[in-house]
């Protein structure tokens, strides 16, 4: 499916604008949105809560600015929804100079991203996807990002031949141009054995999916 952590889609009925966003462990009441005062710029701000104080390694932070590179246009308004750890937003723009305005003439927008992910110690441009932490029982935990979009129902964690798969199967949401299938190998245990998925402690939550995966 689409792949990236965002999505641009002209509107084809209006000049509004469709953005998906990644935003992976932010639920809806973590998550703000609001018009810088120039109105050249939308700003999202989220923070993924501690599932497990113990084992995640730090919080996260997500700070995204959307802005208009032409000097022309504002954005006067946007709405958004969250879900699995998606952000959809739907941004409307005004031209002030519709003469000039490259936007309506020449390309149906213009924007520029700054994606910035950062936890309590550094900031990173980049997204730290995948984290895994020997326990002192023996299990290893494992925390994945892989799967934004999909619906909590959606996944299956296989183990065969000591290699622990994750798959999940995201649906197209509003105006997102496919769905997405995620697969993956997270994890190898100490043999090459087949052991029955049940053993695996799963918890599927707001596009992140936590592993607690037993000692053989």
């Amino acid at each position: 499916g689409q792949k990236g952590f965002d999505e641009f889609t002209p509107l084809a009925e209006n000049d509004d604008t469709f953005v998906r966003l990644d935003l992976p462990g932010v639920p809806e009441e973590c998550v703000r949105v609001g018009l810088s005062r120039s109105k050249k710029a939308v700003i999202v701000y989220g923070e993924p809560p501690k599932v497990h104080n113990n084992h995640d390694s730090s919080s996260r932070k997500y700070l995204t600015i959307i802005k208009t590179i032409c000097t022309c246009c504002d954005f006067i308004g946007f709405t958004f929804q969250m879900s699995d750890g998606v952000l959809r937003l739907v941004l409307s723009k005004t031209c002030t100079d519709p003469s000039s305005c490259i936007c309506t003439s020449t390309f149906p927008f213009l924007f520029l991203l700054f994606y910035f992910f950062f936890n309590d110690i550094n900031f990173l441009r980049v997204f730290v996807v995948y984290e895994s932490k020997q326990l002192e029982n023996g299990s290893l935990y494992v925390r994945l990002d892989m799967p934004p979009g999909v619906p909590k129902d959606n996944f299956a964690v296989t183990v065969a031949n000591g290699i622990v798969k994750v798959t999940g199967q995201a649906p197209s949401v509003s105006h997102d141009s496919a769905g997405r299938f995620y697969s993956g190998d997270v994890a190898m245990l100490s043999a090459p054995v087949n052991i029955p998925s049940r053993r695996i402690k799963t918890i599927a939550k707001n596009g992140v999916i936590r592993l607690l995966i037993p000692p053989l």
